[in-house]
């Protein structure tokens, strides 16, 4: 039996001075007296149970170029950062089906994740035999499923969007990417022929009324269906002004946002020299305003879920863009640094964090308790935090394969003590632990199947 003596445990209930003990991979039992052969001292730091990232795109092909991060770096960067779960997406083929989706990324993934994973699935083509799949999924763990709004090979109508939702209604949550894909192609096509190719047009061809107007779209969507709304990446307030609407009307709406619209702002894309492609996300990085709207949303417990969106490229494939904006593959590596980041920022309490980056997440995607808590009977999957220690953000010391990172220089506080994945110990001081000359989680991380969850149960 393991155990972790001496630290402060962060529970639901609170934070409590207590031992945790760890025995065949689940916690077994918090505080007393119990027989070991193996303890961690961690006196002065806090324990979370360990972090659940809701949406990776991992080993992802955009049709252009691969994501850097294949599901071995992306996963051993997660670990890294705290994070033991993620929960990646699986694309249908347009015209394809769900279950090659489900099997193409399951084989990319198996026995190579340093971190257990699960899969939300898009869907790009809405049929009757895609209809016919959704039980399928189910039964195969897959609860959650996702849809565009924006990128011509991608988004479904809203006729189809409406019948997705009426279909999973009682399944799970349909999250979905809002932004107007039209207006978005009409503003590229507008810059791009008055020559303004570069890279601070980006952010001009996606102002924030493209994300607040298919915000509200998708929940007057979501309504008529009678389904719950899952809105990924919020980056504005103007959608969360329609979030609040819907809510005060009795809608049920989990949000998400990202590491990226809480601490970096729509400067960044006027850096020199291309610069600003080493943030090309979209939705856009926003303005001050559009960033103290959403922290003090999540300070007011309105955004439910704090993810990255991981979906990392090389400077090098950023270029891809050099001479259109529109082509820049679009995407940020965040998997490692998240928990870092928002701790630094010192506005949210240690529940809170373990809220919107552990609990939540497993309660909404099928995971709970087994995932996401410290109780008895959960998996052994713990993040021992040092908040004492200080140190600098570095694309150099981090373990994603891309290359740089968005924070680079960004001042911290904290960082992972110890990491364990089901009772085994895989980080120490934020270094993966070795097994000679690779990491001893490679290949460790386990597929996770997920429950069916009430309407609303996350909420």
């Amino acid at each position: 039996m393991l155990k972790i003596a001496n630290g402060t445990l962060v529970l639901p209930t609170g934070r409590r001075r207590a031992d945790l003990y760890i025995q065949d991979g689940r916690v077994a039992a918090i505080g007393g007296d119990h027989p070991v052969e193996e303890t961690l001292d961690a006196s002065g730091c806090l324990v979370f149970p360990g972090l659940i990232d809701a949406h990776t795109h991992l080993e992802m092909d955009t049709g252009a170029t691969w994501t850097a991060d294949g599901y071995a770096s992306g996963t051993l960067a997660a670990l890294c950062g705290g994070t033991t779960t993620v929960l990646d997406f699986a694309t249908q083929d347009r015209g394809g089906t769900l279950a090659a989706a489900l099997e193409a990324w399951g084989g990319r993934a198996a026995g190579k994740c340093c971190c257990d994973y699960g899969f939300h699935m898009a869907v790009t083509s809405w049929n009757e035999a895609t209809r016919r799949e959704l039980a399928d999924m189910v039964r195969r763990g897959v609860t959650s499923f996702k849809a565009y709004m924006a990128y011509d090979n991608l988004r479904l109508g809203d006729a189809d969007l409406e019948a997705l939702l009426a279909a999973t209604r009682k399944l799970g949550y349909v999250g979905v990417h809002c932004e107007l894909g039209d207006k978005v192609d009409e503003n590229v096509r507008a810059l791009l022929a008055a020559g303004r190719t570069g890279v601070e047009n980006h952010p001009l061809s996606r102002p924030n009324a493209v994300e607040g107007d298919a915000v509200k779209r998708y929940l007057e969507l979501c309504d008529r269906a009678g389904a719950p709304a899952w809105v990924v990446h919020l980056s504005t307030r103007e959608g969360l002004e329609h979030i609040r609407a819907a809510r005060k009307r009795g809608q049920k709406v989990l949000v998400e946002t990202c590491p990226q619209y809480l601490t970096l702002t729509e400067e960044v894309y006027r850096l020199p020299d291309f610069g600003g492609a080493a943030y090309t996300c979209s939705p856009p990085i926003r303005s001050q305003a559009d960033q103290d709207a959403l922290w003090q949303a999540l300070e007011q417990g309105e955004i439910d879920i704090l993810s990255t969106d991981q979906c990392s490229f090389t400077l090098e494939q950023k270029r891809l863009g050099l001479h259109d904006f529109s082509k820049i593959p679009n995407g940020l590596p965040g998997i490692e640094y998240r928990f870092a980041l928002a701790w630094s920022a010192g506005r949210l309490s240690p529940e809170r964090l373990a809220r919107t980056m552990a609990e939540t997440p497993a309660r909404a995607f099928g995971l709970w308790p087994r995932k996401g808590s410290l109780l008895p009977g959960s998996d052994g999957d713990v993040l021992v935090w040092d908040p004492n220690w200080r140190g600098k953000l570095s694309g150099k010391t981090q373990h994603s394969a891309c290359g740089y990172t968005p924070w680079e220089g960004f001042s911290v506080t904290g960082r992972p003590r110890a990491v364990y994945l089901r009772g085994r110990l895989c980080v120490e001081n934020g270094e993966p632990v070795m097994a000679g000359d690779r990491p001893l989680a490679l290949g460790l991380g386990r597929y996770c199947p997920r429950n069916c969850v009430p309407l609303g149960m996350a909420h």
